[in-house]
């Protein structure tokens, strides 16, 4: 019996025409160009593109990292467009978790109070006690429960990324945004990260994520792929890889190939 949870009908990211334009000198970047866009909850998206596309300029907007030049950008039916600085702030603290290329973890500070870092900004502050069991939970999702007082340098490139994505999925929000979350990782630790991903998924996390790898993107359920600021291809995977099943291949090939 399949028990992955459904796409809502819902949905979670509503762009109408949205465009983004920068000052280059005396020439303007149309970065995005008139994307018309919904992403569902428990939507698992690659945005693709080569560099220059407009894929990170997109994630840019849908993070509320950046505002449109035009067009309409709803989050969950809220209308971005119509927020001040500190109510965007924290609409994304409450509603966003991102996951990043580079992981940006605090070098001298421990998985646990790296993961708490996102709680010191909502609004009521969480109280202390609460955090601690916040984190430590998120790091138990994560596979990383025992590695709660481990500094980032004694850590894999793998646990590092886990560590983000824990500290993503604290603030329990509607919708994960990941920028290259394989870029810096090798083809084992990147099968596992996705592999991390598909059950934050079936567990009904919406995730986003920008790569401009075919075979990451082959994880997810649905490809949408940018050119010059455009939306170009926008088609469900039919073919979906499944990290779980990738892993214990490489595992029985590994224990094949020591008995050789």
């Amino acid at each position: 019996m399949n028990t992955q949870p459904q796409t809502s009908s819902t949905p979670v990211i509503q762009l109408r025409d949205l465009a983004k334009a920068y000052q280059a000198g005396e020439v303007e970047v149309k970065a995005v160009r008139g994307v018309t866009l919904e992403i569902r909850r428990g939507e698992f998206v690659a945005v693709m593109g080569a560099s220059g596309s407009g894929k990170s300029t997109l994630m840019n907007l849908l993070g509320c990292l950046d505002q449109p030049t035009s067009g309409t950008y709803l989050l969950d039916g809220v209308a971005v467009a119509n927020l001040n600085r500190k109510e965007l702030a924290r609409l994304r603290n409450r509603k966003l978790g991102f996951v990043f290329q580079s992981f940006n973890l605090l070098a001298r500070t421990s998985a646990l109070e790296n993961v708490e870092l996102p709680m010191f900004y909502c609004h009521p502050l969480v109280p202390l006690r609460a955090r601690h069991q916040r984190a430590l939970q998120a790091l138990e999702k994560v596979g990383l429960g025992d590695r709660l007082h481990h500094h980032p340098s004694r850590l894999s490139g793998g646990q590092q990324q886990r560590i983000a994505i824990a500290r993503a999925l604290v603030n329990q929000p509607e919708l994960v945004l990941a920028d290259e979350p394989t870029g810096n990782l090798d083809t084992r630790t990147s099968i596992e990260v996705m592999g991390l991903f598909q059950e934050l998924n079936d567990a009904d996390i919406t995730i986003i994520m920008v790569t401009h790898e075919l075979d990451i993107a082959a994880y997810c359920k649905r490809i949408v792929v940018m050119r010059d600021g455009r939306v170009i291809s926008d088609r469900a995977n039919e073919n979906r890889r499944h990290a779980v099943h990738e892993r214990t291949a490489l595992d029985q090939a590994e224990r094949q190939a020591r008995l050789n």
